[in-house]
């Protein structure tokens, strides 16, 4: 009863801010046909304030809502966020002004910063840095950014050294402080957003497919993870080793001598926006050439490796005097496992040959639309995506677009949302942006196609296939003796009780047993064709 009501007090402010800004119109065309829509249409009679004068046109109904999650504080700005890949519940034009959403707040006092660091290092902040800049760099809805300066300590030589390796030039770092009492915040809005989520799966059984519970547990689960700075300089620590030897892409070094759950201290990266052409073509870089980086690095991040930067927008990344790409703010990573790199290379694949129905085929064993779909009816719904994007110049198309179309065709049909592909979605749509925001005539996607070309040959040809095939019956076939031995198990047990099998059991036996022994023949006959290959 206490968490409903104080559930409810909080929910009367937010729908308060969003009927100020004019943004309860969003949220209700969002909804329409939900069952939810005239909840929220009641809302914002009752709480819009009157006006002379209609919403001024100036200010797109995205917008509003963007305004009013900035006023509503750090939960809601990266609630905003993540909602900016769901187009297919907000339109394309809300979820791209939700992406515009700037994760920007006031900075909190410097004493408050050097509190944190102190109880969190267990040492002075003297102790700790040789100098340390008061007046933050940065400042977003969990943290904010301070430059500093290190040098060796008592028994640091070894750290030293390693930072002197790692490029930390004069021992320039940036030093990263949650802000004060951003855990309590976050609970608190939180557990509104799941006391929601429960209620909407209760009484809105239209809304069930969306599955609004798990959509807040990633949410939260993501959310947790920016807020322990140990796990987001874990995964600096992962992307860089994946890079390592590659000059091309640059990710800042880990003090962990200085990080901890509350503080994080790394390498200082400094260099031009991403986006900042006329900067680019001043100090004499061929954007041209950037952006090929950027598209391998992105292609690598996602298809070779299955890790990528999950918040790639122009504020994280720079370009050195070299030409070469740097990345900062780790808090929001994305994981693809094989299967699911597979999955969006036969779906590519398939797309660029109009080969429909093995899309659609692709989509059911994957496991992502139920076999009770029709495969037909499928894939005439793809058709209608992709015919239309034939003929035309490569620079007009943008496949982050496709993908956000597949998504919304693909759940008429009962797909559960997937958030890693979401969120691959969100970061193509940045790094499209940002590509067309310096060359409108190039496509990025193109410049990373001799890399993608290779990727497909080695991992999706036929060859590819035979041994994925191969190794599948192989991993069969380790599974029999086991189950050969627990069926002997159970005909013995049932022996020494002195009771007999059913004839429709021992039928079932053997018929299993010949099951799995199907797959040793296969394998036999794989491993013949690759030694053949290979000759």
């Amino acid at each position: 009863m206490l968490r409903a009501l104080r559930n409810l007090f909080r929910l009367l402010t937010i729908v308060r801010t969003l009927a100020r800004h004019g943004a309860l119109a969003s949220l209700r065309a969002a909804v329409e046909g939900t069952g939810v829509a005239p909840s929220v249409l009641f809302a914002g009679r009752l709480f819009t304030p009157r006006r002379r004068d209609p919403w001024p046109d100036e200010k797109r109904p995205g917008e509003r809502l963007a305004a009013a999650f900035g006023e509503l504080g750090p939960v809601f700005i990266k609630l905003g966020q993540m909602l900016s890949t769901r187009s297919d519940l907000l339109g394309e034009q809300v979820a791209a002004d939700l992406s515009l959403l700037q994760d920007r707040l006031p900075p909190f006092d410097a004493a408050a910063a050097r509190a944190t660091i102190e109880a969190e290092l267990g040492a002075p902040v003297e102790a700790l840095f040789t100098r340390f800049e008061d007046c933050p760099v940065s400042a977003a809805s969990i943290a904010q950014v301070h430059y500093a300066t290190i040098a060796p300590g008592p028994g640091e030589g070894s750290a030293a050294g390693e930072f002197a390796g790692a490029g930390f030039e004069g021992g320039a770092v940036a030093v990263k402080v949650l802000r004060p009492g951003i855990e309590q915040a976050f609970a608190r809005d939180l557990d509104l957003l799941m006391w929601l989520a429960e209620l909407v799966e209760r009484t809105q059984p239209k809304l069930r497919r969306l599955r609004p519970v798990a959509v807040v547990r990633t949410f939260a689960d993501t959310v947790r993870i920016e807020m322990d700075l140990r796990l987001e300089a874990a995964a600096a620590s992962e992307l860089a080793q994946n890079f390592a030897g590659d000059p091309t892409y640059r990710v800042p070094a880990v003090d962990w001598h200085r990080t901890g759950r509350r503080v994080m201290t790394q390498q200082r990266l400094t260099g031009i926006p991403m986006n900042d052409g006329a900067a680019l073509t001043a100090a004499g870089l061929d954007i041209d050439a950037v952006l090929a980086r950027a598209a391998a690095i992105f292609f690598k991040q996602v298809f070779r490796d299955g890790y990528f930067h999950g918040d790639q927008h122009p504020g994280n990344m720079f370009v050195d005097p070299d030409g070469h790409i740097g990345a900062v703010d780790f808090g929001i990573m994305g994981r693809l496992d094989r299967k699911t790199r597979y999955y969006l290379a036969d779906m590519l694949l398939g797309f660029l040959e109009r080969d429909y129905r093995r899309v659609a085929q692709v989509h059911l064993e994957a496991g992502y639309v139920p076999p009770t779909q029709s495969l037909d009816q499928f894939a005439q719904a793809l058709r209608a995506i992709g015919e239309p994007i034939f003929g035309r110049p490569l620079q007009e198309i943008s496949f982050a677009r496709l993908l956000g179309q597949l998504f919304r065709i693909a759940e008429q049909f009962e797909m559960e949302v997937q958030p890693q592909l979401l969120l691959l979605q969100k970061n193509m749509l940045m790094a499209e942006g940002v590509s067309r925001q310096l060359n409108p005539d190039l496509n990025i996607w193109t410049l990373a196609q001799p890399l993608i070309d290779r990727w497909m040959r080695e991992n999706r040809g036929p060859e590819a296939r035979l041994q994925d095939a191969a190794a599948e019956a192989l991993r069969s076939l380790g599974r029999l003796p086991g189950l050969i031995a627990a069926a002997e198990r159970a005909a013995t047990a049932l022996a020494d009780t002195g009771i007999k099998p059913h004839p429709e059991g021992l039928r079932a036996r053997d018929h299993e047993i010949r099951r799995l022994l199907r797959p040793l023949w296969v394998a036999v006959a794989l491993l013949a064709i690759l030694v053949l290959l290979a000759l």
